[in-house]
């Protein structure tokens, strides 16, 4: 929200109300923290203490690393919540005091106030350079003609400074002159709306921002005051916690401790989703023939998803099998699991008129209702619909015994839609705040149902395929992109989306491959396909048009067919990386400046991202097959061909439909499994070791005294526990890989195929380095 009218002037009817110079600081309780009082005024005399406001600004420490700032104008609000769940340390700060300077230090991270000087907080790294700052109209509240209150913050940027993240924004993936509202909205992929507005950001200084409201955040990012990120919201306090770094790797290590790190999702999961799309007619019939035309195709089929329509309609959501359609539910899922596959259905938290379990929860209270008692319905989506009033125990538990019937049949996990168009006219049974659980009824939707799935599969065993989220949501993954057209163009939104959700803590990504409105002309399906399939979930989906691979052709049905394998191929690698997001928080879909952070070509990439820490992906977005896109420094092999490019530089290239950029790492050893078939093999069995040593300089070579090749990477189990480590070091112009903790045969081979061999225990390529040149 912009609240001023230029640089000089307040817009019409707004007053806006500064800290401008320290009047008191006190220390906490222990000395791990103060509290700031703030004149909105300068005080020369005791007159000047009347009949004006006082700033409460309470800075403290949650955790190592991170420092809160609390401002309060009237303290006296009735806190109604709900409140996001924030993990905190004791003990993590300590206060030194110097004069009129006080500093809270935590970790490498110190916030410094000279209480002499005029209003200001400075944020310094543990080098003592600064970080970001509260500068002189950093710390305020306002007021507009129509009565409301704001409390308002702003942090400064640097020169050259870029702001990510705030959620799934399908926007440009810099945020820098953007103005953004934190507030859940069905709005697609092609606006300024968002289905996951988290209000969280990073920025390439090193450092991140969580502001700790889940209510309504308005952002102005450096356009409205254009040097500065500011924040406010509709309430009398305002808290925000700055996040150390000095990686953005770090900060979301940090950010995720705070706020929750993500599940790990079982590795069937991993492969590929096929579903019977939204409004397309389908029965057992057509089900059955989708799952033997992938048979009969040879393309390898993990998960089948049952969307709306296997409900009866007018009823979403009454959870029953539509007779007429499905007479043998439990027969169906049966014969589909005998197959070898899960089953997903969809559901969403809204319970329509004519269902049954309509009058149900209404005799039980469990549905939201309006201020004067009456139950809160519209016709919008489903006619006379309601919504499940999740802030109630009992309603939960209602909810999940539901979904407990589902699991009995043999329902595998749920694609839980919706959430976002939560009204603010209501009455909670909690008595939340109606605007602050706008945004937080998602996070108590996919809660319930995850957690039904932990306990009736167990820890490891569930998965969502979630739409909307809010900051902590990253706890029940898998989240995808919405409701995205099929076209080139919104194949790009979708990664943007996606690589800014990365950057607020979410681990685990994926998008409806062809998109989702409409039908994909050929060859956007089949470049969809490639990028879909080196995400991190790969679901094919539509709205009005099945998502088969013949119906775009064979072609299609090859490309389909290679991806599929070559992704269950990568899966040692692949859950070796999503053990890392659930233990760390680091994403699975990276975007560039988390592996490279200290590349200024990378902090504005969007077209490409790091899937896991060492295979670059560059998604084809033109038809005919031309992709520009950057390589870091070192000698890249792409991981098709064999190919090697030097970086750094930008590269322009023609890939056919079966084909994209896909670079290996320089450095990098990356395990593949035999097993094509299937995600959740054994992955040692017949494992492979791709080697990609930089050949083409030996400085680290001569430096280092021959270990310019030194790295090791761990081999999952199916619980994402280490099953083998194996090392690869360089020794004279060799490569030898040690393998730790498995006796079992492995093979090593170079990624440009030029030298390979097999053994058990220790496997020494010789004369890899031989021929090395000086890059």
């Amino acid at each position: 929200m912009k609240f001023t009218d230029g640089f000089w002037l307040m817009r019409d009817g707004v007053r806006a109300s500064y800290a401008t110079e320290v009047r008191d600081v006190r220390e906490g309780e222990g000395g791990g923290s103060f509290t700031a009082y703030a004149a909105v005024r300068r005080v020369r005399e005791r007159g000047d203490t009347l009949n004006s406001p006082l700033l409460t600004v309470h800075c403290f420490s949650p955790a190592e690393g991170v420092i809160g700032v609390r401002a309060t104008h009237h303290a006296g609000k009735v806190a109604r919540g709900p409140e996001f769940t924030v993990h905190t340390t004791g003990g993590a700060g300590h206060v030194v005091r110097e004069g009129a300077v006080i500093e809270l230090v935590s970790g490498p991270l110190t916030l410094r106030l000279d209480a002499a000087g005029p209003w200001g907080l400075e944020f310094l790294d543990e080098e003592g350079r600064r970080l970001t700052a509260v500068e002189r109209r950093g710390t305020a509240f306002a007021t507009t003609p129509e009565g409301t209150h704001h409390m308002v913050a702003q942090l400064a940027l640097g020169v050259g400074e870029l702001i990510y993240g705030l959620g799934e924004r399908f926007t440009p993936y810099v945020k820098n002159g953007q103005s953004v509202d934190i507030w859940q909205a069905d709005g697609g992929t092609s606006s300024e709306q968002a289905y996951k507005n988290i209000p969280f950001h990073l920025s390439s200084r090193g450092y991140g921002v969580f502001v700790n409201h889940p209510g309504k955040v308005s952002y102005e990012i450096g356009s409205e005051a254009v040097g500065q990120v500011q924040f406010s919201v509709e309430d009398q306090s305002l808290e925000y916690y700055v996040i150390a770094g000095p990686t953005p790797k770090d900060v979301l290590r940090r950010y995720t401790a705070l706020t929750g790190r993500p599940a790990l999702p079982p590795a069937w999961s991993f492969g590929l989703w096929l579903t019977t799309s939204f409004c397309t007619p389908y029965d057992e019939e057509t089900v059955t023939s989708f799952v033997d035309g992938m048979a009969e195709r040879d393309i390898p089929l993990s998960v089948f998803h049952f969307d709306c329509f296997w409900m009866r309609e007018h009823q979403w959501t009454d959870f029953r099998w539509a007779p007429d359609v499905f007479p043998d539910p439990a027969g169906m899922l049966r014969r589909l699991r005998e197959r070898g596959l899960r089953v997903s259905v969809w559901i969403n938290p809204y319970i329509a008129q004519k269902s049954a379990l309509f009058e149900e929860a209404r005799a039980a209270g469990y549905l939201v209702r309006r201020p004067g008692g009456d139950i809160w319905q519209w016709d919008l989506w489903q006619p006379g619909m309601a919504l499940v009033d999740f802030t109630d125990p009992a309603a939960r538990e209602w909810y999940a015994d539901k979904l407990r019937a589902l699991l009995d049949q043999g329902v595998d996990c749920f694609k839980t839609d919706f959430g976002e168009r939560v009204p603010t006219d209501v009455v909670w049974h909690d008595g939340a705040d109606p605007e602050r659980m706008h945004n937080y009824y998602t996070q108590l939707y996919n809660r319930t149902v995850f957690e039904v799935l932990e306990k009736e599969r167990g820890a490891g065993e569930a998965v969502l395929f979630a739409r909307s989220a809010t900051a902590g949501g990253q706890r029940f993954p898998v989240h995808w992109g919405g409701d995205c057209f099929a076209s080139l163009g919104a194949m790009a939104e979708s990664l943007r989306g996606g690589l800014s959700l990365s950057l607020s803590g979410f681990g685990f990504w994926s998008h409806d491959i062809g998109g989702f409105e409409g039908t994909p002309d050929p060859a956007v399906f089949k470049r969809w396909l490639a990028f879909g399939l080196l995400s991190s979930h790969s679901r094919l989906h539509g709205n009005v048009s099945y998502r088969v691979p013949w119906a775009f052709g064979d072609e299609a049905v090859a490309v389909a067919r290679k991806f599929t394998k070559l992704k269950h191929r990568l899966m040692p690698y692949l859950y070796g990386a999503a053990g890392e997001a659930h233990r760390t928080g680091v994403p699975v879909m990276r975007p560039m400046i988390l592996e490279f952070p200290d590349d200024p070509a990378c902090r504005t990439l969007d077209r490409q991202y790091m899937l896991g820490p060492d295979l670059l992906v560059a998604p084809v977005f033109t038809a005919e097959g031309e992709v520009e896109f950057y390589l870091p420094e070192g000698t890249w092999t792409h991981l098709l061909t064999g190919e090697s490019a030097r970086g750094p530089g930008w590269r322009r290239e023609i890939h056919g439909f079966d084909s994209l950029p896909l670079y290996v790492r320089p450095g990098a050893l990356l395990p593949l499994g035999a097993d094509e078939r299937r995600p959740d093999g054994d992955w040692l069995d017949g494992l492979t070791l791709l080697a990609a040593p930089d050949t083409a300089s030996d400085t680290a070579y001569e430096t280092a005294h021959d270990t310019a090749y030194d790295t090791e990477v761990t081999v999952p189990d199916l619980e994402g526990r280490p099953a083998a480590v194996f090392r690869a070091t360089r020794d004279g112009d060799g490569l030898t890989v040690l393998a730790l903790g498995s006796r079992r045969p492995f093979r090593v081979r170079t990624v440009d195929g030029r030298a390979a061999a097999h053994g058990v225990g220790e496997v020494t390529l010789p004369d890899v380095f031989a021929n090395r040149t000086t890059g």
